[in-house]
């Protein structure tokens, strides 16, 4: 089956590649490094080297403690390999020359075999739902071990793999160890044909995620520069769906609260355009952070459109709004709003960051709606009683303390697996 799947991943090359283009047109990152994606890594990606997969930002974010103490502890020099621009810039923004970065390649098996013959890893460590059958077949072949770290298996992605049974069992064959972000996490992997004796449920490592003392500082300047007097929703992470809803639900708390200023963080840079258009429609006075640092006391909507100020924003904000959850994404880390003690909001499908979600929901730092009606009357209700928002931003830390020590359980088990590697330096005499 899997020569089956290979022939129709060549087949669809020429497909992701004019996808790769048109999303050029908007992003010309996307057009760069082509020759990575046909497994030719850079040229500072070392033998011998821990790989790191992190396919986007959310995954980048949530594997930066880990990579940090892999390179506290492990002699190996690090490469971390992103699918996305974002995720690329992303990996360069917290680590800089300290890793090599790179793209993954396609998952070809001429690909796969130039990049492991080139750096012939010494560890393969694949975050969250990243299932490669070429990649991890290749790596077997090649004794690289497959940790796969905060494994997760959505509800969608469980029929797709179901789907393609005998290709996802045989790629899982190849993983030494999978780390299940929850039980029902670890029940999908051995559903889709992992060994129940290679799955162990960890915990999933976003909990482990913190703030840097200037982040935090930088959240206490933006709303002194918003106007502390003044009510402020941050929505994080939005698709188009998200911003339909937002805006109507938006509309409804000026009508009681005309001072409330919303900042709207569309997930990809190539919608900026699209979403502050869509909010000069629904007539809201709008302004950009790329034009202008502070918006100006009739502003409505400031879109931030530049990239890596989320986080502050969050710091600055009353109340959260988590993208991706009105539309068939599955949503977005509620956890970057609990992080600043900030109550969140997301729509009816958070099914992507279920056990994440549900911590919060049930720990009352964060609530579900299922339309805009509700998203209405949840920002109206909170935005007028800071004893609750106190309430769920405590709730939040409370969750996120409850929950951490996923990075300590990933480094141990990296620490046994490449101790039986053989001809690994570190491995005990």
């Amino acid at each position: 089956m899997r020569l089956v799947y290979s022939l129709v991943f060549y087949l669809a090359t020429p497909l992701i590649l004019l996808h790769f283009t048109w999303r050029g047109t908007q992003d010309r990152r996307w057009l760069q490094h082509w020759r990575q994606r046909f497994g030719r890594p850079p040229a500072d990606a070392q033998q011998g080297c821990i790989m790191v997969h992190a396919a986007s930002v959310g995954e980048v974010n949530a594997a930066a403690g880990l990579i940090e103490s892999l390179l506290e502890r492990h002699d190996a020099p690090v490469f971390v390999t992103t699918f996305t621009p974002t995720g690329s810039q992303r990996s360069q923004d917290l680590f800089g020359n300290r890793v090599a970065h790179g793209y993954i390649p396609l998952d070809l098996p001429g690909a796969c075999r130039r990049l492991l013959n080139r750096l012939s890893p010494r560890l393969m460590v694949v975050m969250e739902t990243e299932i490669w059958p070429n990649l991890f077949h290749r790596a077997a072949e090649y004794g690289t071990p497959v940790l796969m770290v905060n494994a997760q298996i959505s509800s969608r992605s469980l029929v797709s793999y179901r789907r393609f049974a005998r290709v996802t069992a045989a790629a899982l064959a190849s993983v030494s160890r999978v780390l299940a972000a929850s039980e029902e996490d670890a029940r999908r992997f051995v559903d889709c044909g992992a060994d129940a004796a290679r799955v162990t449920v960890a915990g999933n490592i976003k909990f482990d995620l913190s703030l840097s003392p200037d982040v935090v500082e930088r959240g206490h300047e933006l709303r002194a520069a918003w106007g502390a007097g003044r009510e402020v929703i941050v929505a994080g992470s939005t698709h188009e769906a998200d911003e339909a809803a937002l805006f109507e639900a938006f509309t409804k708390v000026l009508e009681s609260s005309p001072d409330t200023l919303l900042v709207l963080a569309p997930r990809h840079p190539e919608r900026f355009d699209a979403a502050a258009a869509a909010a000069g429609r629904c007539g809201f006075s709008v302004s950009r952070h790329s034009l202008s640092a502070v918006p100006g006391p009739s502003c409505q909507c400031f879109l931030l459109d530049t990239m890596g100020t989320l986080q502050a924003a969050y710091g600055a904000a009353d109340v959260a709004f988590i993208g991706g959850s009105f539309s068939d994404i599955g949503g977005h880390n509620p956890l970057e709003a609990a992080l600043v003690s900030v109550p969140a909001l997301t729509g009816p499908d958070m099914s992507g960051q279920a056990d994440i979600h549900h911590a919060l929901v049930a720990g009352g730092a964060a609530r579900q709606v299922q339309d805009a009606a509700e998203l209405a009357s949840a920002m109206a209700e909170l935005l007028g009683d800071e004893s609750l928002r106190r309430q769920m931003g405590a709730a939040g830390a409370a969750a996120i303390a409850q929950n951490r020590g996923v990075t300590k359980r990933a480094l141990a088990h990296v620490s046994e697996i490449l101790d039986r590697v053989p001809g690994n330096p570190e491995a005990a005499p």
